[in-house]
């Protein structure tokens, strides 16, 4: 062989490699991929020094991971190995930083079972665990939750069956005090004398104090209303907490515009007098409307009480006081507040908001005095859950864009963050396939613009028509973003819409309205969920939108959706059969009057006439004679949000009027799968119901 002959079999050769990495990048990715990312969450900073711990979902295996500076090189510091279903949270730093206290297993359901979705035969357990931040094995402390390390950090308070329980590092649990109703909320006063506690007594509860040298109960200014959220001074001689009058008459998922002004209240601890030092207004803001956080009352430096308000009509941050006076608004703009923690020198607030960018999530800091806010983060990604490092210097988040899946991330005041996990950051997660959703703003059916993210499939044709799929939230307290979501379970849908455009779908994520981030006005939407469905309207016309569309073939769209999706998902089906023609529904409510009562055990439909017709007439099943369109359910049979018999009474008059149905059921699992395996099935089988009921059509 000459060289001339060996040139041309080189560039041969180049060119098969070449077109065979074309065809490798060209292959399209599957469920299992889109799904591969690990997902973070519950991120907390020490009190002191730099240190931060979070929770990683790998493909189901939970654990801890932690990172310290001045280098933030993250590493995991448990080994939990399998994607056994087993929730993991509600992480605490004793206040040296020495160790780390968890809650592993997931909450019981009102008979009082632990998640169990692998179905084991012995009994599952929700308990509170330590582990040494140098690492070490884990060591269980007592069977229980919500952890709240003292702050010499040698005990350990939580709740049992109700009631709160102490232990001390290496010693056996004991009930510390007995109460009726349910303890919640628990707060060790600043020296460790005292222990604050809210007692829920139904429709009522009271704001108590716990004192551990003379073991004696008192409640602070007992009333009719709902107190809570109990906040001790820096100098541990008061409290400040929030009192809501009793509402009557009131039915979840129905709109709440305004209700008896809530207060705030301070008490004196040593004397039990108790003074009113701010209520709010009448009308926009009288209702109570909160963030997230571990509590909603915050005491500042300059005794200052933060808390969040409605005032304007959008979820806002204030201070005012601890002697009284006038509110001073914080976070002045039409935008919402979310994400919110205080400094450990008390002195700022950092949050999380869409100031500026309505559909997507960025980091704020403003001090507890007033000030213009001043913004952390910034860009075209997402950024939430922040957490002060407890020397000041750092601030760590959780991030995301349109194709990098959520991952933690520190700025140490340079302005430019880096993850704190340097390896699998998003798994097998083909990132730069992935497709930037378009912001894209149309009219519902009654002409209230809504606002949606459009996937379009990455080798779109000119002139050519696509099928199409619209998605629906849960919630429906909920605002779907540009780019991967902050939640878990809207981290895995917006995983499969991406999977659903590389497969030649046109996707439109609706946020309908009763949903956030727009506004009080938008979310107590009139006539919405149980008192009209006029989240109907938004249905419609995100159908219509898609079928005016020159790329949408009109008789291939199809829906989908998730618990309150699900419900919009059915309620499309059985309305707009002519419009819709096939829906994939997890979990859905399909009767009102159902769901209330799974929220609201005393709710009696017969008591209430009025009200069970209006619910009966905004679900899916009051219009099951107009549905013809085939549908997959989904649904675990533990589900503690929706019952399980909403999908099963909608099997049945389904199967009664010959309309096409296919099912997927995981016994034992709840309402947000404990199970990733569970994820990946229930989201290939979508994609395989679409793939048939559409593109097949």
């Amino acid at each position: 062989m000459n060289d001339s002959q060996r040139i041309k079999l080189s560039f041969v050769a180049i060119a098969i490699v070449t077109l065979a990495s074309g065809l490798e990048a060209q292959r399209p990715f599957t469920v299992e991929q889109i799904l591969s990312s690990p997902f973070p969450s519950s991120l907390v900073a020490s009190p002191t020094g730099s240190r931060l711990a979070w929770v990683q979902n790998d493909e189901g295996r939970r654990n801890i991971w932690i990172a310290e500076g001045p280098d933030y090189e993250g590493r995991q510091i448990t080994s939990y190995s399998e994607d056994d279903g087993q929730d993991l949270g509600s992480l605490r730093f004793t206040n040296d930083g020495t160790t780390i206290v968890f809650v592993r297993g997931g909450a019981p359901n009102r008979q009082g079972e632990i998640p169990n979705p692998l179905s084991l035969p012995d009994e599952q357990e929700r308990a509170i665990w330590t582990v040494p931040f140098s690492g070490g094995e884990p060591q269980k402390l007592a069977v229980g939750s919500s952890p709240a390390v003292s702050p010499d950090g040698q005990t350990v308070l939580f709740i049992r069956s109700r009631q709160i329980w102490s232990v001390a590092f290496g010693e056996e649990a004991e009930k510390l005090f007995h109460i009726r109703g349910s303890a919640r909320s628990v707060r060790w006063s600043p020296d460790g004398s005292k222990v604050a506690f809210v007692s829920a007594r139904g429709d009522h509860s009271f704001v108590g104090v716990y004192d551990l040298e003379e073991e004696t109960v008192r409640y602070l200014s007992p009333g009719v209303e709902s107190d809570g959220e109990p906040v001790w001074s820096l100098d541990g001689e008061s409290i400040a907490f929030m009192r809501v009058p009793p509402q009557m008459d009131r039915v979840p998922f129905s709109p709440v515009r305004s209700a008896d002004p809530w207060s705030i209240l301070v008490a004196n601890v040593a004397t039990g007098e108790t003074e009113v030092v701010w209520t709010a207004d009448e009308g926009p803001g009288s209702a109570v409307r909160g963030v997230v956080a571990d509590n909603q009352l915050f005491w500042g430096d300059d005794d200052r009480l933060v808390f969040p308000w409605e005032k304007d009509g959008w979820t806002h941050l204030y201070s005012v006081r601890a002697s009284g006076g006038e509110a001073t608004l914080l976070t002045p703009g039409d935008f919402e507040v979310e994400d919110v923690v205080l400094s450990y020198d008390k002195r700022e607030i950092l949050f999380s908001s869409n100031q500026d960018d309505i559909d997507r999530r960025h980091i704020w800091r403003v001090s507890v005095r007033g000030g213009s806010p001043e913004p952390v983060t910034s860009g075209d990604g997402n950024e939430w859950a922040p957490a002060i490092s407890g020397d000041g210097i750092a601030v760590a988040f959780l991030a995301s864009d349109a194709r990098h899946p959520a991952h933690a991330a520190v700025d140490v005041g340079s302005g430019h963050s880096q993850a704190l996990v340097s390896e699998n950051v998003f798994g097998e997660v083909p990132v730069q396939e992935l497709v930037e959703p378009q912001q894209v703003i149309f009219p519902g059916a009654d002409g209230m613009p809504i606002h949606g993210q459009l996937f379009l499939p990455p080798n779109r044709q000119r002139g050519q028509q696509y099928p199409a799929v619209l998605f629906f939230h849960g919630g429906s307290r909920r605002q779907m973003l540009l780019g991967w979501h902050y939640r878990g379970y809207y981290h895995n849908a917006y995983g499969l819409n991406q999977y659903l455009a590389s497969r030649g779908y046109i996707v439109l994520s609706v946020n309908f309205r009763s949903g956030i981030g727009y506004g009080m006005e938008f979310r107590e939407a009139l006539n919405y969920g149980a008192q009209g469905a006029s989240e109907f309207n938004d249905v419609l016309g995100s159908g219509l939108y898609l079928r005016s569309r020159p790329d949408v073939d009109p008789a291939r769209i199809g829906l989908w959706g998730g618990s309150y999706g699900g419900y919009l998902t059915a309620l499309g089906l059985a309305r707009a059969s002519d419009l819709f023609a096939a829906g994939a529904d997890f979990h859905g409510v399909h009767d009102w009057n159902a769901v209330i009562r799974n929220f609201v055990p005393s709710y009696d439909p017969i008591a209430r006439a009025e009200v069970a017709r209006l619910a009966y007439e905004s679900s899916p099943m009051a219009s099951i004679d107009g549905w013809r369109s085939p549908v997959l359910l989904v649904h675990g049979d533990d589900d503690r949000n929706v019952p399980f018999s909403e999908t099963v009474d909608l099997v049945a008059a389904l199967r009664e009027r010959g309309v096409e149905y296919e099912q997927l059921i995981f016994p034992d699992e709840v309402h947000g799968f404990l199970l990733h395996r569970h994820w990946v099935a229930a989201y290939e089988a979508t994609a395989d119901f679409f793939e048939r009921k559409l593109k097949g059509r």
